[in-house]
């Protein structure tokens, strides 16, 4: 195998929050970077601004970090294409771009799902979609809220990726004083994580906004991660991976944060609103995990694991159970040996 090359210009398709926030980081590593927007506005006001208002207001971005509407442009001579699209959307995106990317380029994803219509982790859908080799291919996971990093508060993740050289290149090109990337060549077990930890989150949500306290969402989180554990381990992973930062890490972050999306969506259905009313509320931010919930179970009915949480979360989502039967269904089930 050839030895990789240094990152030293990334392209970060998607000028969403979390997609944002990773090109200003990059930007902050001293990596040139340049930021993909759908919408040719958000890619003048970064330019013009120093700002994405829209997804982090009161956020300076750094002057390294140019935005455009053009994606030839943006991964034009990249070492490294991030992608920072939703995960349900990835596949048609990347399908748009497949033409573009660069030979040799490293392909990282930042979504956090399960494909609906695959049931494939975001790396097997880079992998298939660009026709790329696996090893090419990382993942970016771990408790990353942007909002907190975008005002650079200290945090660490993961860059996953088989070939741990490639992964060793990308972290020092994501690398700063307020955000520490450590390796890991686990795709299986940081992508489960990343989906599974989405569904937990809506259950704590949901516990919350039934006026549960935090023995309630303890409970959730621990008795979620044994289940992603299950299934991660079913499926090829290290049961090791989800005790880290993109395991354990990355589920109390995003259950316990009122800045997470899909704690705030399950809160809200916890309150008795409809997912339509608490998408609307949620002004076009996605919630991954409503969608995954789907993907998830099923990929656990594949392999016989069994996921009592994230199944009731796919019934109050998508089949009318609503929270508070839930929550007497998961307790009243069979005792058994923890």
């Amino acid at each position: 195998m050839a030895p990789v090359e240094p990152v030293r210009r990334v392209a970060v398709l998607g000028a969403g929050s979390w997609g944002t926030t990773f090109a200003k980081v990059l930007a902050d590593a001293g990596t040139e970077v340049r930021l993909w927007a759908r919408r040719r506005e958000v890619a003048d006001e970064i330019n013009a601004e120093r700002r994405n208002g829209g997804y982090l207001p009161g956020v300076e971005l750094p002057e390294g970090l140019r935005a455009t509407d053009d994606a030839a442009e943006a991964v034009h001579g990249a070492d490294a294409v991030v992608l920072a699209v939703p995960s349900q959307t990835l596949r048609e995106n990347l399908a748009g771009w497949q033409p573009l990317l660069p030979p040799e380029a490293t392909l990282v994803s930042l979504a956090k799902g399960v494909e609906l219509s695959t049931l494939h982790r975001m790396s097997q859908v880079i992998g298939e979609v660009a026709d790329v080799p696996m090893d090419r291919v990382a993942v970016v996971s771990g408790p990353n809220l942007a909002v907190e990093i975008a005002a650079e508060q200290p945090t660490a993740t993961v860059v996953a990726c088989p070939d741990h050289d490639r992964a060793v290149a990308f972290q020092r090109a994501c690398s700063t004083p307020y955000f520490r990337p450590y390796t890991n060549v686990d795709l299986i077990g940081i992508e489960l994580s990343g989906a599974c930890k989405n569904v937990i989150a809506l259950a704590c949500g949901m516990a919350v906004g039934l006026g549960f306290g935090d023995n309630t969402a303890s409970s959730l989180i621990t008795r979620g991660l044994a289940e992603t554990t299950r299934l991660g381990v079913a499926l090829g992973a290290e049961p090791m991976t989800f005790a880290g930062l993109a395991g354990l890490g990355d589920l109390v972050a995003t259950c316990m944060s009122p800045l997470s999306r899909n704690r705030t969506f399950g809160e809200r259905l916890g309150r008795g609103e409809t997912v339509a009313e608490a998408q609307r509320a949620a002004h076009g931010q996605v919630a991954e995990g409503v969608k995954s919930c789907s993907s998830i179970r099923q990929l656990a009915a594949r392999y016989g694991v069994e996921m009592p949480i994230a199944d009731v979360v796919h019934r109050v989502c998508h089949e009318g159970l609503a929270p508070a039967p839930a929550a007497v269904e998961l307790l009243g089930r069979e005792r058994k040996p923890e």
